[in-house]
């Protein structure tokens, strides 16, 4: 061998093992993929369903009942009786996925939970309608007062309209992803990630430490405290009479399905609505918590 082609091998083979040692950072750093987005046809059918007569007249009561159990003063005249309206279009709401915390490979950081269309009432007040794939066709499941999930989906859209926005509900965050930088888009995002946000790798290993033990299927779990006034727990208001048992959303909890815990993000509310929707009691209307 001559004294070229050796120094030529050494360099091929110091080469090879800093090549070797970068592939763990390499595949670290791959780009995350972006949710599986709901197909047209789907989101058409979600807002047939959000503006369905039917829909509507629930959303009449649901207003009413808000405003009565609120305190708030009487409509002016000639808006009592006004029907409320479905303004702008049908989003998708993306929450944080407990793929992504548990670090599966190629999970992406949130996954689709339900399409929201943002409900107006004659005297401008606001609610969010939830549709959800069941059985078949897309159904409404929930209607939650004010309009976060249109709201930071347009604000989301306006900062980047190739990001993807998503909800943390356990802290009720909601943020931006852009490639390899999550964002904030609120205050309990802000807080959670900072004012210039983060990495994904770095609010992995945040959303990991916060709720890698909280998984469906652990003991925090299985002792029933994954919904916030699980079985056992002993905590909570008892509900008043004729509404449903007080429970945090993800579904009703997370020993129902594959969702994270979730802790004081929204209540239960409008049960009027919920028997006028023909819902089970396990799929509770909510309001949010105040002060938003």
């Amino acid at each position: 061998m001559t004294e070229r082609t050796a120094v030529r091998a050494v360099t091929i083979g110091a080469l090879a093992t800093v090549l070797l040692g970068l592939a763990p950072h390499a595949a670290l750093a791959a780009p995350v993929p972006a949710p599986q987005a709901p197909a047209r046809d789907g989101v058409a059918a979600a807002r047939a369903a959000a503006t369905d007569p039917a829909t509507l007249d629930t959303l009449a009561r649901f207003f009413a009942a808000e405003r009565k159990r609120g305190g708030a003063a009487a409509a002016a005249p000639g808006t009592a009786s006004a029907a409320p309206r479905i303004e702008g279009g049908t989003v998708p709401v993306y929450a944080l996925s407990p793929d992504f915390v548990r670090g599966r490979v190629a999970a992406p950081v949130a996954r689709l939970e339900f399409l929201a269309s943002k409900a107006v009432a004659a005297d401008g007040r606001t609610a969010s309608v939830w549709t959800a794939h069941r059985g078949g066709s897309w159904k409404v499941v929930n209607i939650a007062s004010g309009d976060d999930e249109t709201r930071y989906a347009a604000a989301g859209a306006a900062r980047d309209a190739s990001g993807t926005v998503f909800h943390e509900p356990q802290i009720d965050a909601w943020y931006l992803q852009r490639g390899d930088r999550i964002e904030p888009l609120d205050a309990d995002a802000r807080k959670a990630v900072g004012a210039h946000g983060t990495t994904v790798d770095a609010y992995r290993k945040r959303v990991a430490k916060a709720y890698g033990d909280k998984l469906p299927g652990s003991a925090y779990d299985k002792r029933g405290e994954a919904g916030g006034y699980g079985p056992g727990t002993g905590t909570g208001p008892a509900p008043a009479a004729g509404e449903p048992a007080a429970r945090q959303p993800a579904e009703a909890s997370a020993v129902t399905g594959d969702r994270l815990p979730v802790t004081a993000a929204t209540t239960v509310a409008a049960a009027a609505a919920l028997l006028a929707l023909g819902l089970s009691a396990t799929t509770a209307l909510r309001r949010r918590r105040s002060g938003r």
